[in-house]
């Protein structure tokens, strides 16, 4: 039987009143509401309810029918809905809130603004930027199935049937039109669906007028669409690389033997870090960032476009293609150093599966905060150690496992677990590694991620045993890695660690201007029980000269390549795959040199040309399309390969 009777819904309306019809507004909160118990018989003798109330319900879906024709104010918070599309049958709504909705996405975001076209405020925010990047995709996915269009009938033969043709096109439309991120891809598809529908209905000539539902042609007139950079916050700078600049902004080296290195061409310049968002703030320093995983629902392929920084008071989440700041997250107070992704797998109350991207970020104030970033809310924050946090990284292996490393000189290991029923994480400690000097990065065995774990620190190369089967739960240092040949001391610091595959790691910092190659088997088989131990070199990679520290950097194991910035703002590339081929490669006599170093492209800020800044770190996606970087002038640089 359902909860909701006409008494019910008299005892909580305004005005009081005996009569259904008079009600204007209606408080249903925090009553246990399942989407089946909306019945809209009951519910559509409110022909003048203007306000309705559903918080801290379990819907999942609002039906479509309803009949509310006057709403205006709706409010939906803490439920678990999944779908937007229904809020259409309110046309006059004004107002709405769906904050703790975690299965929402920024594509039913972007759903809502479409739909319904009075929308003024959403979740007590200011609705027209939405509107604004709606309009902008809107007409660039119209433009886009127009030509996709064009193309097809042209390709045509007479015999084809004309239904059959109509249905083939929508399909195909769907599959090959993109446009925008790949987290909006939801919203992309779904749009070219109705407008490829409508195309097909008016014989072709329908796509180009396509507008926001109820809104004239020109009411967006007098402002400019035609810019990428219309679609960013206001306050997300972007910057201008200067003509002569683009021109020449990639120049590449020659790889021994005659090959060219891979063009990589300057995108995007971003001031999306600043404090209290100034365009005049150059001096935000930049830590850390990382790709998003592709396995996340919606994404397509085996790569992702969506990468994390952070720096300052926030951390953002960018789409490398469009140079779109998808999400911004800001903790007053706080300085952010890194960031980290993982999937995870969630369970409804209704037992749906929903898999979620977890992106963790910590920094001076030793806080691990766990954020939702598809519904863009922090749901989680742990308070991991008293001193800041340089770095952070999950298990490959195991995706509720979390490394954090302090300048406590402690390294601990945290099962985040899963999200409760309010999607609320209860973390949990599970090993605690001593360290004899900061932890600058960390790096899980890639052949054996669940047995060692190496870290780079302000005293050398180190390895701990992180078996959970082992009894001890407070563990010392089990090995120390020495990069002389001969030497039987460690005591350099490595501020750059990573594998490039299953056995070569690549590490940086222990030798001025090297970044050494060495291999995990060979290093530890030849141990043979002592506690420090030199590494077998592979290859010694010549990097820049400078006595500075604390440039990380990184590899792209897919492609085999190593890369990292430099205090001139350079990027070096290099190309390490003949060394990873070799079965049994002979000790290194020189330095190779890198394939390629991206030049800083000095783009131009406030008038001027930012002539000269520090690269802290640099990453690439797996495919090697898109490379980011991240200076120390509250810059994120991003450049796309052709």
């Amino acid at each position: 039987m359902s909860p909701l009777t006409p008494r019910l819904l008299m005892q909580r309306g305004r005005p009081k009143t005996d009569r259904l019809g008079k009600i204007r507004s209606l408080d249903l909160s925090g009553l246990k509401l399942l989407s089946e118990h909306l019945d809209p018989t009951l519910l559509g003798r409110l022909k003048h309810l203007q306000e309705l109330d559903l918080s801290n319900n379990q819907l999942e879906a609002l039906p479509a029918n309803l009949g509310l024709p006057h709403l205006r104010i709706l409010r939906c918070t803490n439920n678990q809905l999944g779908d937007v599309t229904t809020l259409s049958q309110f046309p006059l709504l004004e107002e709405l809130s769906l904050e703790g909705n975690p299965f929402l996405t920024v594509s039913d975001n972007l759903k809502v603004a479409f739909l319904l076209p009075n929308l003024r405020k959403v979740n007590g925010k200011d609705a027209s930027s939405t509107s604004s990047q709606v309009e902008n995709l809107n007409r660039e996915l119209s433009n886009r199935v127009t030509v996709y269009w064009e193309k097809f009938m042209a390709a045509l033969g007479p015999e084809q049937e004309a239904e059959k043709v109509q249905t083939d096109f929508v399909n195909s439309a769907i599959r090959d039109v993109h446009y925008g991120p790949e987290s909006l891809q939801d919203f992309t598809q779904w749009r070219v669906r109705m407008i490829s529908e409508e195309l097909v209905a008016s014989g072709g000539t329908q796509a180009q007028d396509t507008n926001i539902p109820g809104k004239l042609p020109g009411a967006a007139a007098g402002r400019s669409r035609t810019r990428l950079a219309a679609l960013k916050r206001p306050h997300d700078a972007l910057l201008s690389v200067s003509p002569t600049k683009r021109v020449s902004a990639a120049p590449f080296t020659q790889v021994e033997g005659g090959q060219c290195a891979p063009q990589l061409e300057p995108l995007h310049f971003l001031q999306c870090h600043s404090r209290n968002n100034s365009p005049r703030d150059l001096e935000t320093q930049l830590w850390a960032c990382a790709f998003e995983p592709a396995c996340e629902e919606g994404h397509s392929g085996n790569t992702s476009q969506t990468v994390a920084t952070c720096g300052g008071e926030a951390v953002c989440v960018i789409d490398c293609q469009t140079g779109i700041v998808l999400h911004k997250y800001k903790s007053p107070g706080e300085e952010f150093f890194s960031v980290a992704w993982t999937t995870l797998t969630v369970v409804t109350q209704a037992g749906h599966k929903k898999q979620w991207s977890v992106l963790a970020a910590a920094g001076l104030r030793g806080l691990v905060r766990l954020l939702h970033v598809r519904a863009g809310f922090c749901c989680g924050v742990i308070r991991a150690h008293k001193k800041a946090i340089a770095t952070l990284c999950f298990s490959p292996t195991h995706q509720t496992h979390l490394f954090t490393a302090s300048y406590d000189k402690r390294i601990i290991l945290w099962d985040i677990g899963v999200p409760n029923r309010d999607y609320e994480f209860q973390a949990s400690q599970l090993l605690t590694l001593d360290s004899a000097s900061t932890p600058l990065r960390l790096c899980p065995v890639a052949s054996c991620p669940d047995t060692y774990l190496l870290a780079g620190c302000e005293g050398g190369c180190c390895c701990w045993d992180v078996r959970l089967d082992q009894p001890q739960k407070k563990r010392a240092c089990k090995v120390e890695f020495t990069f002389s040949e001969g030497s039987e001391t460690a005591g350099s610091r490595v501020d750059g660690l990573a594998f490039v595959n299953e056995d070569v790691v690549a590490s940086k910092g222990s030798n001025p201007g090297t970044i050494c190659l060495w291999s995990w088997r060979q290093t530890w088989a030849a141990r043979d029980g002592r506690s420090v131990v030199s590494v077998v070199i592979l290859a010694r990679l010549q990097w820049s000269p400078t006595e500075l520290a604390y440039f990380s950097l990184s590899t792209c194991p897919e492609q085999g390549l190593v890369l990292c910035g430099d205090e001139e703002g350079s990027v070096w590339i290099y190309d390490v795959q003949h060394i990873l081929k070799q079965p049994q490669p002979s000790p290194p006599t020189s330095l190779q040199a890198p394939t390629q170093i991206l030049r800083w492209p000095q783009p131009r800020a406030l008038g001027q040309l930012v002539t000269k800044t520090m690269v802290n770190t640099v990453v690439t996606n797996a495919a090697f399309t898109y490379l980011t970087a991240l200076t120390d002038s509250n810059i994120v640089a991003i450049w796309k390969r052709p």
